[in-house]
């Protein structure tokens, strides 16, 4: 064994329950302040860029999701899985996420013609070949985080999140007061991975010589493999969308869609990967103990899901103050949409949260087999879709999702160790408090609100629906208060 992130020797050992909630307060934490300062420039940016300019950046975003799927991250899962490592496996794995993400750059370089052809938009090829860049970050972040998620350290990994996230912040705002436009959204991720790569790289002092001898890796190179295969068919069933859309919109069509599909997926997208992050190191600890990992992952289903429906249903309540309010009146035409998809994300939430607790228990397997009829599903309901525009969309996401999400639950809670029951117990108070808090919003924004400027209009229904959820919980779910006020006050918790 080696003395590194992943091995802090002659450290005192912190019980488990609060290690798994020092690295939750930690990775969550820094995920809230960096989206804080990401998002405050994001909106600003919104508001100066156009429709248009999304749709550009989106219709890239298909070549870069697909090629990111096969970046390595699965090889840095399998060194986090792993019992023991040695200095011998992480230069075998540098050398590997070097190799991978240099030959992705150049295939995305050469791919970006063809793209641009199928979307009939010649700057898409120049975006593309400028973002093959990311590629060059990647070996430099993805090896440091493997070696400190082993040992849950996710506090220096806040504290270059952060930094990161500021500097892209600046970067896009300074973009998009310059009149870059669609460059902007180019330009601002690239100072992100940066940036991330060196603080990450200092933090768990990783940088290594790489090895290009392989042998002896091959667990690591199949566990990594399975879980590529599984990130591939998410990719097919996450991206399908804007791919097929891309092709029969217009830019400024894709990006009303592709905008109002980041408002609606901002909490599954950005707040419930960093709890992943923890949750997959966490069932690790415990993955020969199936009764264990069952109850963790209805515990952690249940807490996220506190926070994630409230925010959902008050999206769809609220779509048209608050998209009056965070985009500006140009990008009116997304409220319909923001109000469907909005819907839809429950389900979303609920499915992303199966993958890690099954790859811990050693059956990635799993997440491919899921990921296979996630994409046949939503790939099918959007080619009938995007034939109604964005909001045709919108609706194949809440036809299609729970299908896919049902089908999962099926394959996936015997081998997580739980059961459809114990899943319902756990999200039923947050789901009735929240179906209440969303009518009783609806019901003052449609009868008893006068006319308001929509920032005011917003700010009520927001202090209205904290309020009808808050006290809902109070009344009627007071265990889950109890549960919650635990977890706070860093009082023992079950492993």
């Amino acid at each position: 064994m080696v003395e590194t992130a992943a091995n802090p020797a002659n450290q005192p050992v912190e019980s488990f329950g609060n290690q798994i909630r020092n690295a939750v307060i930690w990775r969550s934490g820094s995920q809230i302040v960096a989206q804080l300062v990401q998002w405050a420039a994001t909106f600003l940016v919104i508001r100066i860029l156009d429709p248009h300019d999304y749709g550009l950046f989106a219709m890239t975003g298909v070549i870069l999701v697909f090629l990111n799927m096969l970046n390595g991250y699965g090889l840095a899962s399998g060194l986090i899985q792993r019992a023991e490592i040695g200095r011998h496996e992480i230069r075998q794995l540098f050398g590997m996420l070097i190799l991978l993400n240099f030959s992705l750059g150049a295939l995305q370089f050469l791919l970006a013609p063809l793209a641009a052809a199928y979307y009939r938009q010649d700057i898409v090829a120049h975006l593309l070949r400028v973002q093959a860049l990311l590629y060059l970050t990647t070996p430099f972040i993805a090896l440091p985080y493997a070696l400190l998620s082993r040992a849950m350290d996710f506090r220096l990994q806040a504290r270059v999140n952060i930094l990161a996230s500021m500097a892209s912040a600046c970067t896009a705002l300074t973009g998009a007061m310059m009149g870059l436009g669609v460059w902007t959204l180019v330009l601002a991720p690239m100072v992100l991975f940066t940036v991330r790569a060196v603080g990450m790289t200092i933090a768990a002092k990783s940088l290594v010589w790489p090895t290009f001898d392989f042998r002896g890796a091959g667990d690591i190179a199949r566990f990594g493999g399975v879980m590529a295969a599984g990130q591939l068919f998410w990719f097919l069933q996450s991206q399908a969308d804007v791919f097929i859309a891309g092709r029969h919109f217009t830019p400024h069509m894709l990006g009303i869609y592709t905008t109002s599909l980041f408002l609606t997926q901002i909490f599954v997208s950005k707040f419930v990967p960093p709890l992943n992050e923890v949750a997959f190191s966490a069932y690790a600890r415990m993955q020969h103990d199936a009764d264990a990992v069952g109850r963790a992952f209805a515990r952690s289903v249940r807490i996220i899901m506190v926070a994630a429906l409230p925010f959902y249903f008050g999206l769809a309540a609220t779509a048209e103050p608050l998209v009056l309010t965070m985009l500006g009146d140009k990008w009116r035409e997304a409220i319909p949409v923001v109000h469907l998809l909005a819907l839809a994300m429950p389900f979303m939430t609920i499915q992303v949260l199966l993958s890690p607790a099954c790859d811990a228990r050693g059956r990635p397997g799993i997440g491919v087999r899921n990921g296979m009829v996630g994409a046949a599903v939503m790939a099918t309901a959007f080619m009938i879709g995007v034939n109604y525009g964005p909001t045709g969309l919108a609706l194949a996401w809440i036809a299609a999702y729970p299908i896919y999400l049902g089908i999962s639950l099926w394959r996936s809670l015997g081998v997580i160790g739980t059961n459809l029951r114990a899943l319902g117990d756990a999200i039923a108070p947050p789901l009735m408090a929240a179906l209440v808090m969303a009518t009783i919003v609806r019901l003052v924004d449609n009868l008893l609100l006068p006319p308001l400027h929509p920032f005011a209009r917003l700010a009520i229904l927001i202090a209205i629906g904290a309020a009808s959820y808050g006290g809902w919980l109070l009344l009627f779910a007071r265990p889950l208060i109890r549960e919650l006020i635990a977890v706070v006050r860093k009082r023992p918790i079950e492993a």
